[in-house]
């Protein structure tokens, strides 16, 4: 039987309001249903309960047939879990949203990339292995709030950990139902209960009290950089996915009509809502005006210069000349801030581009929106200067688009970034036409990189002395 878009959105409304009263609405008084509580600190001793059994009664074949019933019954429901996702958050595009949750389905390691070494020598044989923390506290946004709980719940329960959720408030439905699909997966394939958990309402005071929680071992957040500075000031060991504005070098000697492509494909992903995604181009001048009109070409909207002001004063707010994102818009559709300014008839646009000044808000500030800035430089190095005032040190990601080897060379050293793409969108950054794995906490503050089940493991040392269990 063919189910039409209306019939999948009824559907979907449906399940969203039998969540928010059936299932969010009336749990006991102080207790939780599918990993659902009501308060925090319960959350966090049923999941410290649960990995205690999780590291003494399951082994790595274990963990290895849940996490693929995870992915199987995640994929299964792919679809309507981006749709909840855009309705409820009123960000980003349906159809890029699955891409995404296909992505952290199919492409986040599991217990396969917890590597042991070894070293056997005359004076004994010693192994250094992955082990858990015990009980993460993962803070999650909602930018990508159910992709980061499935990308997070593969890669931390695959290291022996348990997860205790603090998501956001703004994507609370459908990361609640997110997690109760994958803890009854869970308990239906033999885990044990309460191996992940959330608070049904969560909160700042939420938040402190998982910091606070003797029982949790490890912070780990994906959003913005306040969150993360928050966590590590908490004395936890914490793994911290903070912002990026990630800039594009374009210089005279790119593919220009491919390096259109490729960024107009990135930069409208999801109308911008990926930190990783390019924010601002520093193009050379010799290579500006063809970009331009390639980027056309892709289906981008040119603003002038009246049109470029219009939109910034709705979608920027100046607060004493500092800059910063007017979220009512961010994640919204490029055919909507045509709109706002008296332009119709581009409902299928999906990019704004715009020539600035290297000091504009839209360049300087990172803004999540489909709405590229374009800086024209005299000379390479001059795009490199700016591109690395831009990205402002997040050294989070950053792009190039060149033939010339030493120009990727000399770029790739000053920016620094944790991801940095040559010749191609930076979503192949993440696994999404690249290769390598995927996922939604990329921890450039902290230093861990793209994570993987590895990086919520800790390394423990095991010393046999003396020569013992070697044969030569």
């Amino acid at each position: 039987m063919n189910i039409g878009a209306k019939e999948i959105e009824l559907i979907v409304q449906q399940v969203l309001e039998n969540i928010d009263v059936k299932s969010l609405s009336s749990p006991k008084a102080c207790g939780g249903e599918d990993g659902v509580f009501e308060c925090v600190e319960e959350a966090i001793e049923a999941s410290y309960q649960a990995q205690r059994k999780w590291v003494k009664d399951y082994n790595l074949e274990d963990r290895k047939r849940i996490i693929a019933a995870i992915r199987a019954v995640s994929e299964e429901h792919a679809e309507d879990l981006a749709k909840m996702v855009r309705e409820e958050t009123g960000m980003g595009r349906y159809e890029d949203k699955v891409q995404k949750h296909l992505a952290v389905i199919r492409k986040t390691p599991g217990v396969e990339c917890l590597t042991t070494d070894a070293v056997s020598g005359d004076e004994g044989l010693m192994i250094e292995e992955c082990a858990p923390f015990g009980v993460i506290g993962a803070v999650t946004p909602s930018t990508n709030p159910t992709e980061t709980i499935i990308n997070n719940t593969i890669s931390m329960i695959a290291g022996g950990n348990a997860v205790v959720f603090n998501v956001h408030p703004g994507a609370k439905k459908c990361c609640a139902y997110c997690l109760r699909l994958l803890h009854k997966t869970i308990v239906e394939n033999g885990g044990p209960a309460n191996l992940i958990t959330m608070q049904r309402e969560p909160s700042m005071e939420s938040v402190n009290q998982i910091t606070a929680s003797p029982r949790i071992r490890l912070m780990a957040g994906t959003g913005g950089m306040g969150m993360v500075n928050a966590l590590l000031r908490s004395g936890k060991k914490t793994i911290g996915a903070g912002a990026g504005n990630p800039p594009v070098v374009v210089d005279d000697t790119a593919d220009i009509a491919y390096a259109a492509k490729e960024i107009y494909r990135g930069a409208s992903f999801d109308n911008n809502l990926l930190c990783l995604a390019e924010k601002e181009i520093f193009v050379m001048e010799s290579a500006a005006g063809r970009l331009i009109d390639a980027l056309q070409k892709e289906g981008a909207y040119l603003l002038d210069s009246g049109q470029l002001e219009a939109v910034t004063a709705f979608a920027m707010i100046n607060k004493d000349g500092r800059y910063q994102v007017n979220k009512k818009w961010v994640g919204k559709d490029a055919a909507l801030f045509l709109e706002e300014i008296g332009i119709h008839g581009h409902k299928d646009t999906r990019l704004l581009i715009c020539e600035t000044e290297p000091g504009h808000p839209f360049v300087q500030v990172e803004q999540l929106m489909p709405v590229l800035p374009i800086v024209k430089c005299r000379t390479f190095e001059e795009c490199v200067s700016l591109a690395v005032s831009a990205e402002g040190g997040n050294r989070h990601t950053s792009s190039i688009f060149s033939k010339n080897v030493d120009h990727m060379t000399v770029f790739g050293k000053e920016i620094e970034t944790t991801i940095y793409t040559k010749n191609g969108a930076t979503l192949r950054g993440i696994g999404i036409g690249g290769e390598g794995h995927t996922t939604m906490t990329i921890a450039g503050p902290t230093g861990e990189g793209l994570t993987c089940a590895r990086s919520f493991t800790r390394r423990r040392r095991c010393m046999l002395s003396e020569g013992g269990l070697r044969i030569i």
